[in-house]
Order: C-alpha cells, then sequence, then structure tokens
C-alpha cells in the first residue's frame, strides 16, 4: 500500500514536470509574427505604483518621458501609497501626475484599483503598469501600441534586470525571469495560448478593468491572468518591450518577496480553480488547464520534495523501486551532479539567448539550484499560514536607461 501511493505520487509529479517541458519546448516553434506594426493611435495611462521610491522613481519616470511614442497620446500616473518620504515630490519634478492615496491599502492590487476608479472617466483606452523601481525600453510604448491594435486587450513585457551583476542573488533572480520568459511566456504566445502577467511591465485595455477589477489576494498580476481566461481574454507577451526591475540582493528581502508570491499563488489556486476547471471542461480551453497545473506549483514542489525524502528512507530500509527515477537516485552523488549540470547548461543558454555576459552572471549560474531549494521552505510555510502581511523592500539602484541600453 505505500509503495501504490508513493507509485501515484510520483506518477502525478512526473506528469506535471513532462508537461511543463513539453509547452516549454515549444518556444523553439517558428512562426508568423502575431504582432502586427500599426501607427500610434493608442491612448496610454500609465500607472506606477509608489510607497517611499524617493531615490529610483525618477530614472522611471525619464524612460517613460524618452519614449518613441507621441506625447500627447500617454500621461505618467505616479500612484503615492501613504508615502513617508517625498516620493511625491520626486515624481511631480520629473514630470509625472499625482494619485494620491490616501486610505489604507493592504496590497498593490487595491492601490491599483484605488487609481482605476480615479481614472474611469478619462478618456484612455489602456493602462500601463510598472512599479517605481524599473526603468523602460524606448521602443515599450511603441511595441504595446502594435499589441493593442492586432486586437490584444492584455499584454505582457520581458522583464529583464537593471542589477543583475550585484550579487548572486539577484543573478539567480533574473535567471528564473528569464527561463519564466522563454520556457513560459514565449512559448504560449508561440501556440496561441495566454501568457501570464508578471508584476510589471503589462498593458491592460480600459474597458477590461471597467468590466470589473476587485482582487482577493497579495498577488493581483495572477489574478488579473486568470481572470482574463475566464473571460476570454488572451495575454500576449511582447518579446522586445522591455522592463528592467530592481532585483533583491538581501536573502530577508527575497523571503518577504518570495513568501508573498508563494501565498498569493496558492489563494488564487483556491479562489480560482474550480471556476478555471469548469471552464476548461466545457470549452476545452487549453489556458484554462495552464493557469490551473501553474497556480498549484507550491503544491507540487512540496510533493517532489517530500517523495525525494521517502525515496531516500526507502533505500535505507532496503525497499526496492522499480522506476526509473529510483535507479538513477540510486546513483546517489552522480545523479545529484547530472541533475545539477543540465541546470547549469539551462541558465547558461538563457543568457547566451537574452545576450547577457556569462562572467558577469557565474555566481547566479552555479548558484541558482540554492535559489531554488529555498523556497521549498517558503511553499511550505505559505501553504499553512492564513495570513500575510505586504513587507515593503527597499530600492535604492539608481541606474539611467541610456546605462542599461550601452551595455548591450
Amino acid at each position: 500500500m505505500i509503495q501504490f501511493i508513493y507509485y501515484t505520487l510520483f506518477l502525478i509529479t512526473l506528469l506535471y514536470g513532462i508537461y511543463f517541458v513539453i509547452t516549454g519546448l515549444l518556444a523553439f516553434k517558428t512562426e508568423e509574427p502575431r504582432i502586427k506594426k500599426y501607427p500610434a493611435k493608442t491612448k496610454f495611462a500609465i500607472l506606477i505604483a509608489a510607497r517611499n521610491e524617493s531615490l529610483v522613481i525618477g530614472d522611471l519616470i525619464k524612460s517613460l518621458k524618452e519614449q518613441n511614442y507621441p506625447t500627447n497620446l500617454y500621461d505618467i500616473y505616479s500612484i503615492i501609497n501613504n508615502c513617508t518620504d517625498n516620493t511625491l515630490e520626486v515624481a511631480k519634478r520629473a514630470g509625472s501626475k499625482i494619485i494620491n492615496v490616501n486610505t489604507p491599502v493592504k496590497s498593490k492590487g487595491e492601490v491599483l484599483k484605488f487609481a482605476f476608479n480615479r481614472l474611469k472617466k478619462k478618456d484612455y483606452d489602456a493602462y500601463i503598469v510598472f512599479d517605481a523601481d524599473n526603468v523602460v525600453h524606448p521602443e515599450f510604448l511603441k511595441l504595446m501600441n502594435d499589441a493593442y491594435q492586432t486586437g490584444y486587450k492584455v499584454a505582457q513585457g520581458r522583464k529583464d534586470s537593471k542589477n543583475i551583476k550585484d550579487n548572486w542573488l539577484s543573478a539567480s533572480y533574473s535567471l528564473f525571469y528569464y527561463i519564466q520568459n522563454f520556457f513560459f511566456n514565449k512559448s504560449r504566445m508561440k501556440i496561441d495560448a495566454a501568457a501570464a502577467i508578471n508584476g510589471t511591465g503589462f498593458m491592460v485595455a480600459k474597458q477590461f478593468i471597467d468590466d470589473g477589477f476587485d482582487p482577493k489576494t497579495v498577488t493581483e498580476d495572477i489574478e488579473l491572468s486568470m481572470m482574463c481566461v475566464l473571460r476570454n481574454t488572451k495575454i500576449a507577451y511582447i518579446e522586445e518591450a522591455i522592463t528592467y526591475d530592481e532585483l533583491p540582493t538581501k536573502f530577508i528581502d527575497s523571503w518577504h518577496q518570495r513568501s508573498r508570491w508563494s501565498k498569493g499563488i496558492i489563494d488564487c489556486s483556491r479562489l480560482y480553480r474550480k471556476d478555471l476547471f469548469k471552464k476548461f471542461l466545457k470549452d476545452r480551453d487549453f489556458s484554462a488547464l495552464d493557469k490551473i497545473l501553474f497556480s498549484i506549483a507550491p503544491h507540487i514542489q512540496i510533493l517532489a520534495c517530500i517523495l525525494t525524502i521517502t525515496l531516500g528512507i526507502f533505500n535505507i530500509l532496503g525497499i526496492e523501486l522499480n522506476d526509473i527515477f529510483s535507479y538513477f537516485f540510486s546513483l546517489g552523488l552522480v545523479f545529484f551532479m547530472i541533475t545539477y549540470m543540465l541546470g547549469v547548461i539551462l541558465n547558461i543558454f538563457v543568457l547566451m539567448f537574452y545576450n547577457r555576459d556569462i562572467d558577469d552572471c557565474l555566481h547566479g549560474i552555479f548558484l541558482f539550484s540554492v535559489f531554488l531549494i529555498t523556497w521549498i521552505p517558503i511553499n511550505a510555510i505559505c501553504l499553512v499560514k492564513k495570513d500575510l502581511t505586504w513587507v515593503p523592500i527597499e530600492h535604492n539602484k539608481k541606474v539611467n536607461i541610456d546605462a542599461i541600453l550601452s551595455e548591450k
């Protein structure tokens, strides 16, 4: 009976992994571009979520002011979320309009909802959302205009790093985003399925928001992704629309951030998986199934960890198993070294694909597995934690967009 339970759970984990390997490889599929080129026409409201970001918000606004897009077709709004520093003054001086959040909010989703309500009667076609620590590629708005005019009402740009060189942690984050960009969002775009909203650097049609946006979790991006699928709205992935994000360099900041992500995705799974499953059964919608599987990633990681520990106990007790994984596991250090080196090769590939200098990211290449392993206790805690308090992360990396582009 114990072996039967083990094999059943092992098969679930194996099929889950195979699914994401196969769908990830679809990123290599060749196809005609889905996004056509259009004259500038879309009117954007750019929203910058900011809480005590006086050191970095000016660089973002400057990069937005330098977009290759008509200035009469976009307005920049800084959403000042109960700041105690001079973020408001810095943003205003840099040329941004101000939306002052003067009521208590618990998440970025509530901050955005506050801003959407303020702009509801304004004449915009779409919103674009950034975090205050970002800087943006000069072609971003032009590319989002192309996506909107092609017919996409929601689109995610590529998330990159403005501090990949800082230490192993920021480098590991960068690798995580590159893998997600390529093997998740890029592959979904290739097969005309829904990509995923990834926190910042995304566009959403104003009409979509006006039809209803009431996030319940601390991960409004994942929630929005699921709302899109349930409303039959495709999420495009725009590879060249790049947002450069400031990534954590302190482990405690990373712990808080990834805890928020894990808790949010677990809550999103609980809130939406039933409706997504109904949609999958009714409409045979691949994107609905895809989002369900995406949302149970923390559960599968914990299950895989438990199975690995169980397998080790079986080996100690002399219990023989006949699956291929058990055979490789019995090789001991050789198996783990092979797995580790495959991860290193994957890391090198995504760095080369996105034209990043491998020498600048060696610490991330070889310590990325540590980054992933430390996610296990985070997911375990979030599976049983009922509530999570949002903890702000300090941003102080002042980087001009011209300096980033000069390195490319």
